[in-house]
């Protein structure tokens, strides 16, 4: 199977283009403005088609090792881009931009590690689960959706920030738990 189908396609382009998402955010300079909007369209858009090249490339049989692993590259260098470009403009506690990329990096570069040995470590239904908690917490972060809905917005930013963070350290817990299980 060719590793040059149309959901690896479309996760490469999610990779090419981030660097756009984290222009446009950092580019309004925290001023709330149609740059930002912009980037978080794009930010939920990307985040979208990491579904549909998923989807498609399960329901057509075009899975491939390459896909992957490219595929939670793309999810970590989008995300991982979005919660730095947040903490560079005083949004987003460094901590928070820390546990996330430490669990993120960690993990991918244990999975590629895993895969020069020809072991594919698919993610599990919690890692999943992390993902969309990332995909909701992240774009209500970049919305500058409290300039209408005041103190009431901050809180659920709070609040979704604070279960992908907590959903974040549960599944790496669970990922390195579940390496104990392998067999060696």
């Amino acid at each position: 199977m060719s590793n040059l189908n149309g959901p690896n396609i479309i996760t490469a382009s999610r990779i090419v283009a981030t660097p756009l998402v984290l222009w446009l955010i950092l580019a309004d300079q925290g001023q709330q403005g149609p740059l930002r909007i912009w980037g978080a369209v794009l930010f939920v858009l990307f985040m979208a088609s990491d579904s549909l090249d998923g989807y498609w490339a399960r329901s057509r049989g075009l899975v491939t090792d390459l896909g992957k692993l490219l595929d939670p590259i793309a999810d970590k260098f989008l995300t991982g881009g979005a919660l730095i470009v947040l903490a560079v403009l005083g949004e987003l506690p460094w901590w928070v931009c820390a546990v996330v990329l430490v669990r993120e990096i960690g993990i991918t570069v244990h999975r590629l590690i895993a895969a020069s040995s020809n072991v594919v470590l698919a993610a599990a239904w919690l890692g999943k689960l992390k993902t969309v908690m990332q995909s909701i917490a992240i774009p209500l972060a970049v919305l500058p959706h409290q300039v209408f809905t005041g103190a009431f917005g901050w809180w659920i930013n709070v609040i979704t920030m604070s279960a992908a963070v907590i959903l974040t350290i549960v599944s790496g817990i669970d990922y390195l738990l579940s390496l104990r299980r392998l067999p060696r």
